[in-house]
């Protein structure tokens, strides 16, 4: 593939030049990647998703799932920040169009290059994105909340957050609204850290949130909708790209680390050669399962009805389950090939990082989770053995 000057992609490569150099020391100090950030921003990749009239690139999914990719070769945390802001920002390009406010905020998420965080979790309920306990009070056209959010998304860092709620106090726990809330119009109280095994630099403590706002900040459509629309798919596309990143990432220093077997031994193939071969059938199956993914969520939204049918949501799933496995199955197979030097953490062939942010793979909206939603919605529908849909 070849860019152009300035093009979406020469841009994105730009900024993951800048989150290699400093993942490290990310990672290590388990700080928020501030050096990305500003090198995202400067190549305007944060409002790229957003459509051409309200000032973005209009970016394809498959475009903004091949940014989290690049992001993911150098820094995963970096790679996690960018696909969790371009998951809200989808939320906001399917259901705010047509909404003043929100057609105006996506205007400025574009000309600030502005961050957009995440409050879904929430104590009581853990990682049950469809149920809340707080619930958005209204008075008059202003409206007051209140969340114990387990995590939220490099909470200190956003710029604006998108949080749900329930529609209103006697309503129940799966009648939910996502709001808008930017900067100021919300206050955080640090309640848990975030010293974790991997992605150590998304910074996504838990907060008590307190926010009030204007009802026009209220999306539109129950939050239901959203889920099933844009952001449950889109949170499975863009993981599993960033995933696929660091899998690719793993595999290449595997490679380079067989290369450098090879020329000291001429005329011998290395042992690890066969290993990369594997490696290399793991990542074309893991890239055909995404992109098959992405295809099928942009031929449903083109369709509109299919992005809620059995099929779709169980094919989702299943983008997620299989990528966020297989990338494990590459990187434990590329850890065999370089021994010691891949275990190493001041080695060229390191691949401690890679394995580390790997391991939130499958407990990002657990697998078993997953799993179970997709057994329930299988034992009322027949599985799809069609080869060619």
């Amino acid at each position: 593939m070849t860019f152009q000057p300035n093009s979406l992609m020469d841009r994105a490569l730009q900024a993951a030049a800048v989150a290699a150099k400093h993942a490290e020391a990310v990672d290590r100090e388990g700080r928020f990647p501030h050096e990305a950030r500003r090198a995202i921003a400067e190549a305007r990749l944060f409002g790229a998703m957003i459509p051409k009239q309200f000032g973005g690139d209009g970016a394809s999914l498959a475009e903004i799932a091949e940014v989290c990719c690049q992001l993911a070769h150098g820094c995963a945390s970096t790679a996690m920040i960018y696909a969790m802001h371009q998951i809200k920002v989808s939320s906001l390009v399917a259901h705010g169009v047509g909404a003043p406010w929100h057609e105006e905020f996506m205007r400025r998420v574009v000309r600030e290059q502005l961050l957009l965080g995440s409050a879904t979790t929430e104590g009581g309920i853990g990682g049950d994105l469809r149920n809340s306990i707080c619930a958005v009070v209204t008075d008059g056209d202003r409206f007051t909340l209140e969340k114990n959010a387990t995590v939220i998304s490099y909470g200190d860092d956003s710029d604006a957050i998108l949080v749900t709620a329930r529609r209103a106090p006697d309503a129940a726990s799966s009648d939910q609204v996502m709001v808008v809330l930017r900067k100021q119009d919300y206050t955080l109280q640090k309640t848990v850290g975030w010293n974790t095994l991997g992605m150590r630099g998304t910074c996504s403590d838990g907060y008590v949130l307190k926010g009030a706002a204007g009802v026009e900040q209220v999306l539109p459509q129950p939050f239901a909708e959203i889920a099933a629309q844009s952001m449950l798919a889109m949170a499975h596309l863009l993981w599993s790209s960033l995933w696929y990143g660091i899998a690719a990432s793993a595999a290449i220093k595997a490679q380079n680390f067989v290369r450098a077997e090879a020329r000291k031994t001429p005329g011998k193939v290395p042992p690890g050669a066969m290993r990369v071969a594997e490696m290399n059938s793991k990542l074309q199956l893991m890239r055909s399962v995404i992109l098959d993914g992405v295809r099928r969520y942009e031929d449903a939204r083109e369709g509109g009805d299919d992005l809620g049918s059995v099929p779709f949501v169980v094919a989702m799933n299943n983008v997620k389950i299989g990528a966020s496995q297989t990338m494990l199955e590459v990187i434990n197979i590329a850890m065999n090939v370089c021994g010691i030097w891949g275990y190493k953490n001041d080695s060229p062939y390191s691949l401690c990082r890679e394995l580390r942010d790997a391991y939130s793979a499958p407990i990002q909206i657990n697998n078993d989770r997953i799993l179970g939603n997709s057994s329930s919605l299988l034992l009322m529908n027949r599985i799809d053995t069609r080869l060619v849909i």
